[in-house]
C-alpha cells in the first residue's frame, strides 16, 4: 500500500501535504460540522439531570458518528456502545498500515460540554454559534468538540499520502465534564480490542500561545461538591434574630478557614500538596522564558475605578505556572441559599451553600483527598451547625486524581520538536495545565509503557468553562497537520 520506506521520517513535501488536507478539511467539512454541534446544548450530565430525556448528547454522538463514516477511511469500525445507565461513547478502529507494527495509538476526546455561563458578548451565546477573523466561537469546539473531528482527519491525511502508520483507534466520551464517572466502565469492558498502546494521543488540553506545538507534561487532580451550612429550618427576620442567631454564612467562612488561607490562598493542610519534580521546574523555568507575563496577563482582568487593572497572585512568569499546575487551590464556582439582590429583604437566611472546586497537584490522590477534605470541613461544627460536604459523582468514585506525564521517548521527543518545526516553525513548547483529564491517569496505570501526546487548542482568550468560548480555527489546522506527523513516527 505504501511505496515510501516507513522507517523514514515525514519529508519536508509530505508535511507540507499534510497540512494542505488538513486545510482543506478544517475548511470544506470540520468548522461546518462543529458549527452545527456548538449549536447543540449537549451539557455533561452533571448539569442536565435530564441528558436522556433531551437527547442532546444523543445526537451529538450521531452526529459525529455519521461525519466519521462519512469519511471513507479503509478498514474504519465505529461503534456508538452503549452500557445500561451510562452516557453513550463512541469507540472507532482503524487497521495499521504500517508492516510489522504491532502497536496502537489510543486519540481521545469528548463531546458533553460545559453549562452556559453569563457575561457572553452581546453577538455571542453559548449555543449561538459565530465564525469571525478565524476564531469559532460557541460552548464546546474547543472543549473539545473538535477532537474526534481532528483525530480521523489526521488519520486520513497519512492514509491520503501513503504515510504509513500503526493501528489506530478512538475513545470519544460524554461524561468528561462531569469527572468521567463513566469512563472507567468502559475502559474495561473495551479492554481487550484496544490493544497494546504504545502512543495515547490526547486533544482535550491547552497551548500556551498559538505560535507552537505545546505538549502537557502534567495536570491537575480535582475534588469537587457541595458543602452546606444549616442553622434554621426557615428564614426569619434578620432585625429579630441577628446577633442571636448566627449567620450561615459567616459559619461557612469559618469552616473554609480551615481549609485555606484567605489572604494568601494557600491550602493548609500539607496532604493536599506534594513535592514539585525537579524536571517540571526546569520546565517551568523555560516555558516562562517564551511565555513572560503572557502568563497572567492573557484573564480578562477586572480594573478598579482609577482605572488599574486586578493583580493575580503573583506576577513572577515561573511561580504563576506552578501555581496553576503543581500546586492545590480552592475555587467556589456556584451559590445556593442566596436570593438575588432585587429580591433580598430583611431576612436572615436558613442555610449557605458553595459548589467547591480543589485542584489538586498531580500526584495527590483525590480519592483520600476527597475523605480528608469532607471530614475537614465537618468536623466539630461551630455552633453545632449541620455542616455537610456531598462530594460530586457516584459514591466511591469522588475525585479524579492528576497526571503527570512519563519521560518522552527519544523518539516522540524528536517527533514532536520535528512536527512543531514542520507546521508552526517554532520549537515544541512543554507546559503544564490546571485541568483534570481523568483518562490520562487511567490510562498510564493501565499501558505504563505507553508514551502520551497531551495537547489541545486552549490557547490564550480561548475561555473554556466561561463566556466568548472560542476554537483557534487557525492553530486546530496546524494541530491536525501536527499530531498525523507524530502518528507516523510511531514505531
Amino acid at each position: 500500500m505504501n511505496a515510501r520506506d516507513p522507517n523514514l521520517p515525514v519529508q519536508q513535501d509530505e508535511s507540507a501535504a499534510l497540512a494542505a488536507f488538513a486545510n482543506r478539511t478544517w475548511d470544506e467539512q470540520i468548522v461546518p460540522a462543529l458549527t452545527d454541534y456548538i449549536a447543540i446544548p449537549a451539557k455533561s450530565p452533571m448539569f442536565d439531570s435530564q441528558w436522556e430525556r433531551h437527547g442532546h448528547i444523543e445526537r451529538v454522538v450521531t452526529d459525529a458518528a455519521r461525519w466519521v463514516e462519512s469519511r471513507g477511511i479503509t478498514g474504519l469500525k465505529l461503534e456508538i456502545v452503549r452500557l445500561p445507565g451510562r452516557t453513550p461513547l463512541i469507540f472507532f478502529e482503524v487497521p495499521g498500515t504500517k508492516s510489522g507494527s504491532t502497536d496502537t495509538i489510543c486519540l481521545y476526546g469528548h463531546l458533553d460540554k460545559q453549562p452556559e455561563f453569563n457575561g457572553w458578548r452581546s453577538d455571542l451565546g453559548p449555543w449561538t454559534p459565530k465564525y469571525e477573523q478565524g476564531l469559532l466561537y460557541g460552548r464546546g469546539g474547543a472543549d473539545d468538540g473538535y477532537a474526534i473531528y481532528a483525530a480521523i482527519t489526521a488519520i486520513e491525511s497519512l492514509d491520503r499520502q501513503g504515510i504509513a502508520r500503526p493501528r489506530c483507534v478512538g475513545i470519544v466520551e460524554t461524561c468528561e465534564e462531569s469527572g468521567s464517572p463513566d469512563l472507567p466502565v468502559y475502559v474495561e469492558a473495551l479492554r481487550s480490542r484496544l490493544g497494546n498502546v504504545a502512543l495515547v494521543v490526547c486533544l482535550d488540553s491547552g497551548a500556551g500561545n498559538y505560535d507552537q506545538l505545546w505538549l502537557t507534561t502534567s495536570l491537575r487532580g480535582l475534588v469537587s461538591g457541595t458543602l452546606k451550612v444549616e442553622i434554621l429550618t426557615e428564614g426569619v427576620h434578620s432585625g429579630d434574630a441577628s446577633g442571636l442567631v448566627p449567620s450561615s454564612f459567616r459559619i461557612l467562612r469559618q469552616v473554609l478557614d480551615r481549609l485555606e488561607d484567605s489572604k494568601t490562598g494557600r491550602l493548609l493542610p500539607e496532604s493536599f500538596h506534594c513535592d514539585v519534580p525537579v524536571e517540571r521546574v526546569e520546565q517551568a523555568r523555560a516555558t516562562a522564558q517564551v511565555l513572560g507575563e503572557l502568563v497572567w496577563k492573557r484573564f480578562p482582568w477586572a480594573c478598579a475605578e482609577d482605572g488599574k487593572p486586578a493583580l493575580p497572585t503573583t506576577t513572577d512568569p515561573v511561580e504563576a505556572l506552578l501555581n496553576r499546575t503543581w500546586r492545590p487551590a480552592l475555587s467556589v464556582t456556584g451559590a445556593e441559599g442566596f436570593p438575588s439582590i432585587g429580591d433580598a429583604g430583611n431576612v436572615l437566611r436558613p442555610y449557605t451553600a458553595f459548589k467547591l472546586s480543589l485542584r489538586l497537584p498531580p500526584l495527590v490522590e483525590a480519592h483520600l483527598a476527597a475523605q480528608e477534605l469532607k471530614r475537614l470541613l465537618e468536623d466539630n461544627a461551630p455552633y453545632h451547625a449541620r455542616v455537610t460536604f456531598k462530594p460530586d459523582g457516584r459514591v466511591g468514585d469522588e475525585g479524579s486524581t492528576g497526571w503527570n506525564a512519563p519521560t518522552l521517548a527519544p523518539w516522540l521527543e524528536t517527533a514532536v520538536q520535528g512536527a512543531s518545526q514542520a507546521h508552526y516553525g517554532a520549537p515544541c513548547g512543554y507546559i503544564g495545565q490546571g485541568g483534570t483529564i481523568p483518562l490520562m491517569s487511567m490510562l498510564q496505570r493501565g499501558f505504563p509503557k505507553a508514551q502520551m501526546m497531551v495537547c489541545g487548542v486552549l490557547g490564550p482568550k480561548s475561555n473554556a468553562h466561561g463566556p466568548n468560548e472560542f476554537l483557534h480555527v487557525p492553530y486546530g489546522k496546524r494541530l491536525t497537520a501536527a499530531v498525523a506527523q507524530v502518528m507516523a513516527a510511531c514505531p
